[in-house]
């Protein structure tokens, strides 16, 4: 099939939404632990954390136009802190509905079956059970004008991850972790097979005139 930019912009909106937001492939699944000034938690899912560079070690995520109240983005900008952590198959129908608009009275945790947990000194609730916990300092936040979305950048402060889920060189086995993706807005998958390469090099290629 073939949409063009004409055939996109006249596309009712639940199909263009569907469209446009599973054709760049599979998203990450993570949840964002908040808290605001009167302590009151807040955990939110997210399909947009990006590694941003390992070195100092920085993330960010793209949060919707703040046109209306944005409850994570106002508790990170009170307290410098929030956290990142992976959604799980066992989780999955408990963090897609953090979705849901509630207001900044009610904790998602009480509405869920999701738990907070607490790492000191971080304010920020973390998600018991999450098998990658990322502590977050709020570091700077770019508005990108074309449709007013924000991106907030943060540094990695701590990092939790389950002792069996690292290998010995550094790197986090997912597979293992039964960490979900998104595909799309609403459908979620859990990856069922793994495969690594070495670090790539230029090959030797001769006789290119």
């Amino acid at each position: 099939m073939h949409f063009s930019r004409d055939q996109i912009n006249n596309l009712d909106k639940i199909t263009r939404i569907n469209l446009i937001n599973s054709c760049t492939g599979y998203k990450s699944a993570n949840l964002i632990g908040t808290i605001s000034k009167k302590g009151i938690t807040n955990v939110a899912i997210f399909s947009s954390v990006t590694h941003l560079g390992s070195n100092p070690p920085t993330l960010g995520f793209i949060l919707r136009p703040t046109s209306v109240p944005r409850d994570t983005y106002k508790n990170i900008k009170e307290s410098g802190v929030f956290t990142i952590n992976h959604v799980y198959e066992n989780i999955i129908k408990d963090a897609h509905h953090t979705s849901a608009k509630y207001k900044e009275e009610i904790s998602e945790f009480d509405i869920t079956n999701l738990e907070p947990e607490f790492h000191h000194p971080c304010i920020a609730p973390f998600v018991k059970g999450s098998p990658i916990q990322i502590e977050m300092m709020f570091i700077d936040e770019y508005l990108i004008k074309s449709n007013n979305v924000i991106h907030v950048i943060g540094e990695i402060k701590n990092i939790y991850v389950k002792d069996e889920l690292i290998e010995k060189d550094g790197f986090i086995n997912l597979l293992k972790a039964k960490t979900a993706a998104i595909n799309g807005l609403d459908a979620y998958v859990i990856a069922k097979s793994i495969t690594r390469f070495e670090y790539q090099r230029p090959k030797v290629v001769q006789n290119i005139k």
